[in-house]
């Protein structure tokens, strides 16, 4: 038999049984659980662990409730194995200088992706660990079923419950999984629950969790259990994964027709007879449901059979800048014999996502029927999968304060607390599989590996297709799987009915299955001049829906710097520094180095070196959203890769590990403002973008462009309307204003509604010879250049002077900026420090990075974290080429100055709503 024939007649197997909602043969019993209202008990404290080189002693004997766990490691849950021994302070901060490379088991070759090698011979995660937990007592009823829930396990293992093996290493296999066991039988009245998992890493041809090229890989593959753990009671019937499907009858979205779907599963050994039943915005709506032993069935109410999921005039669920995003309570319960045996719920916003392909072939997705312009960054989880109730609303917070309406998650599927915080703040999520290891290595799959693929897909389908915030899933990465592979995941998604639109994959390869993708990833990934994203009409550029791009490297601030490289590393750069950027192609900083010698010179210092680096970004970042904004809809969608890190890093981010903002987070927040006025690099073109759902008329577009002595050489007003989400076009700038050669000219534009209100403002250097670009040369990671622009005359600004006071209001800081010198100051900088010196971190100010002219005033607002207590507090103003000033306190202030120009700050001190139990597991 030919591999090929073998692989398909494998996953044609799967087929069949995925038809039958069945479960390949030897694997788990059940999909994850959705709590019931019966006792749901979380099992975070209380665990050990330790090595099975060490252990010796088998899975019954530790899962007895005698057994003794002196000199294990505490855990709490979730955690990898490495996360635990961190916390144990084993390990001292593996985040910082080289510590990581140190830790035994990480001396895999520098740049290698971990997932497809071997672990290292020296390992201490060649062996199994055990996860241990004992609860000392157990209450078990009579007609109740007890399951045991587990979010993920990375990557095998092996079960045990108070001496009983509930599965095995060949039943518990893959990252993405996730489990739900009956464990009735094993309990005993009174008697204590000891739980025993012996856990073992993936190797290089499992589907297990992948960091690609974005960082180092933990030396424990991230094994262990990196998901919730749960003890759950419920009646003989159990009510699983209800969601809601909306669908609108037309443009006017007057009427809503939902269908209600939940899942429900028999665990006895007899027949039940019942009554499935639900309420959802404040409709009821029952049927009768009768199940065989263990079966398991899909349950739907159409709004045909129960007219009363017709919802007119309902409140509708939208993207944060399209309008609100409320939520309501989906409830479902099983009923038999007159007794409740189950009931859950879901918190579902009523939205309708659709994707099509415009006419030039790009992706056009649209929410309710209206067009978005995806603009998003690709999310990471932290390098050993550690959560952080703290840190993930925090990051949720400077997502909305960035404008941004997605979030991308290649693998990386979060915990539930992460959808609940997008639904409720209205950013999408567009999820799907990683690549660059077995999960895209089909032409090596074995029989387990489609056993593992299609389980995860269906688990994860069933869990996360309730929330609103989902909009799109991706089969593939970097390539879209073989046919047969495509064929039987789309299968699985229609019976999981995913309510969502599923592109092939990340690329712009077709299918023999599902045609085109709609999208690119052309890159590039490093350093690209600003003028890229406008003059490139073949690769990265503004055009089509670009799934994950950007400028290049984003070299954090001092402050942060400091956190993780030893001060022996801080300049020149070294090694150290190389070690926190990527793998692949990614290692160093060569290409972002080289642009920045060639267009501002070389610096002298670390701090000088990373003030050169901030604006870098911010030019970068602004110009690449700003390209496709203004290219709406030829431009459908831009993904910056990445939003965040998983660990200290000097590539790729918007906001630093520490949560600190830096440039390249203020230059994309600019870009991305509701009412935006903006500069084009390819034709001198001024534009008006809108991301606001209703028409702007009577708006006024004043532009002034000057040469490097601040004397004005154009200057233009014009009056315009723009369209709701439409982007206008204003005027040109003539080319033969930015001369001599070898010149730069500074470009102030503001714009004002009809009562002259300022509602954005805009300034940039513009050398009067953009970078010259080796299209021929162009790779994946970018595209070189010729000859960059030269801009080195920024570092020979006449010296400025800003001068400011701050005032504290409660949470809230304003400080006053001054510019009373004859010069400009230049990328003029706010940063709060603590008392003791500290950065404060996430300080999300209403802008950054800003320009003032002669007499230029300027107020700036922020909020203090909740987590920030404490006086003394100061906020540093820095320039290119004025002295810092550093600020302290005084008395609030009553009131804006007249004429004062200042910035919103509505988005960046929304709070995150209060949490509401997550549904799904």
């Amino acid at each position: 038999m030919s591999r090929k024939l073998h692989r398909e007649i494998v996953f044609g197997w799967l087929l069949v049984l995925a038809g039958s909602f069945g479960i390949p043969s030897g694997l788990a019993q059940t999909p994850a659980r959705i709590p019931a209202s019966g006792k749901s008990i979380p099992l975070h404290h209380g665990w050990a662990i330790q090595s099975a080189c060490t252990v010796k002693a088998d899975g019954q004997q530790i899962s007895s409730a005698n057994y003794q766990t002196q000199g294990w490691i505490k855990a709490t849950i979730p955690s990898t194995v490495l996360a635990a021994q961190v916390a144990a302070g084993i390990f001292p901060d593996p985040y910082y200088g080289m510590n990581l490379r140190k830790i035994p088991g990480e001396d895999y070759p520098l740049g290698k992706f971990f997932s497809n090698l071997e672990m290292p011979a020296n390992s201490p995660y060649r062996c199994g660990w055990w996860y241990r937990d004992q609860l000392q007592h157990a209450t078990v009823s009579r007609g109740k079923t007890t399951w045991l829930h587990f979010g993920g396990i990375n990557y095998r293992a092996n079960l045990w419950v108070n001496g009983h093996l509930i599965a095995d290493s060949k039943q518990i296999a893959g990252a993405y999984r996730v489990y739900n066991f009956d464990i009735t039988k094993a309990l005993t009245p009174g008697k204590p629950i000891v739980i025993a998992v012996e856990i073992f890493a993936p190797g290089p041809r499992d589907l297990g969790i992948n960091w690609v090229d974005w960082n180092p890989f933990p030396p424990d593959k991230d094994m262990g259990l990196w998901g919730n753990v749960n003890l759950v009671t419920t009646g003989p019937v159990a009510v699983r994964h209800p969601f809601i499907a909306t669908h609108f009858e037309d443009s006017s979205l007057n009427v809503a027709d939902i269908t209600v779907t939940a899942e429900v599963q028999n665990s006895t050994d007899h027949p039940v007879k019942g009554t499935l039943s639900g309420s959802f915005a404040g409709r009821q709506f029952r049927q009768p449901v009768d199940l065989s032993a263990g079966e398991r069935k899909s349950v739907s109410f159409s709004p045909e059979q129960f007219p009363q999921l017709k919802l007119k005039h309902p409140a509708i669920w939208w993207p944060r800048e399209m309008g609100a995003h409320p939520l309501e309570t989906l409830t479902v319960r099983y009923t038999s014999d007159g007794a409740v045996s189950d009931t859950t719920s879901a918190r579902v916003g009523i939205r309708e996502a659709t994707s099509e392909l415009t006419d030039k072939g790009a992706r056009l997705f649209r929410i309710n029927r209206k067009p978005i312009l995806i603009r998003g960054g690709g999310w990471s989880q932290d390098l050993m999968l550690r959560e952080d109730h703290e840190n993930l609303p925090q990051q949720i917070r400077m997502v909305k304060d960035l404008r941004l309406n997605t979030i991308r998650l290649e693998g990386k599927l979060e915990a539930n607390e992460f959808y609940r915080l997008t639904d409720e703040n209205g950013i999408l999520v567009m999820a799907g599989w990683c690549c660059c290891d077995q999960w895209e290595h089909w032409k090596d799959w074995t029989p387990e590996n489609y056993q593992v693929a299609a389980e995860s897909l269906r688990t994860q389908m069933l869990r996360i297709r309730h929330h609103a915030s989902l909009f799109v899933w991706l089969n593939g990465s970097d390539n879209p799987p073989p046919p047969f592979v495509e064929q039987a995941y789309l299968n699985i998604e229609k019976e999981t009915q995913w309510p969502n639109a599923i592109i092939s994959s990340a690329s712009a390869k077709p299918t023999s299955v599902s045609g085109a993708s709609g999208v690119k990833m052309s890159g590039p990934y490093d350093y690209v001049a600003p003028s890229y994203w406008s003059v490139d009409t073949a690769h990265g550029g503004a055009f089509g829906y670009n799934t994950e791009t950007s400028p290049g490297p984003a070299i954090p601030q001092p402050s942060s710097l400091r956190r993780f490289i030893p001060p022996q590393d801080l300049w020149p750069i070294d090694a150290v520094w190389d070690y926190h950027a990527g793998g692949g192609s990614f290692m160093n900083l060569d290409v972002f180095n080289g642009g920045m010698r060639e267009t501002y010179g070389w610096p002298d210092s670390m701090e000088e070196y990373s003030r050169i680096a901030q604006t870098m970004a911010y030019d970068g970042e602004r110009a690449m959203f700003e390209a496709y904004g203004r290219n709406k809809y030829t431009s459908t969608g831009v993904v910056q890769w990445m939003l965040n890190n998983a660990w200290p890093s000097i590539i790729w981010h918007l906001y630093d590990y520490y949560l600190q903002t830096g440039g390249g987070y203020f230059g994309a927040k600019k870009a991305n403002e509701p009412l935006h006025v903006q500069y084009s690099y390819n034709d001198h073109s001024i534009y008006v973008v809108s991301s606001v759902p209703t028409p702007s008329p009577s708006l006024t577009v004043h532009a002034e462009v000057l040469d490097m002595q601040l004397h004005p050489v154009f200057n233009q007003t014009k009056t315009l309307d723009i369209a709701a989400d439409g982007s206008g076009h204003v005027m040109d700038i003539p080319a033969s204003i930015f001369q001599p050669e070898d010149s730069i000219h500074f470009v102030r534009l503001h714009l004002t509604n009809k009562a002259g209100k300022l509602l954005s403002q805009n300034f940039y250097w513009i050398p009067s010879k953009l970078t010259q670009f080796n299209w021929a040369k162009t790779d994946y990671t970018h595209t070189p250049a010729i000859k960059f622009a030269n801009m080195q005359a920024l570092r020979k600004l006449p010296a400025s002077k800003v001068q400011g006071s701050l005032a504290v209001s409660g949470r809230e800081l304003r400080v006053h900026l001054e510019n009373p010198s004859k010069t400009l100051a230049f990328q003029v900088q706010v940063q709060g420090f603590g008392a003791d010196g500290k950065a404060i971190t996430p300080l999300l100010w209403s802008d950054d990075f800003i320009e003032l002219m002669q007499g230029d005033q300027r107020d700036i607002t922020a909020e203090l974290p909740e987590k920030f207590h404490g006086s003394g507090m100061k906020v540093v103003v820095s320039a290119w080429n004025a002295d810092a000033v550093t600020l302290q306190p005084e008395r609030a202030r009553a009131a804006q100055k007249p004429g004062q120009s200042t910035s919103r700050s509505g988005a960046q001190t929304a709070g995150i709503a209060e949490p509401v139990r997550a549904a799904g597991y």
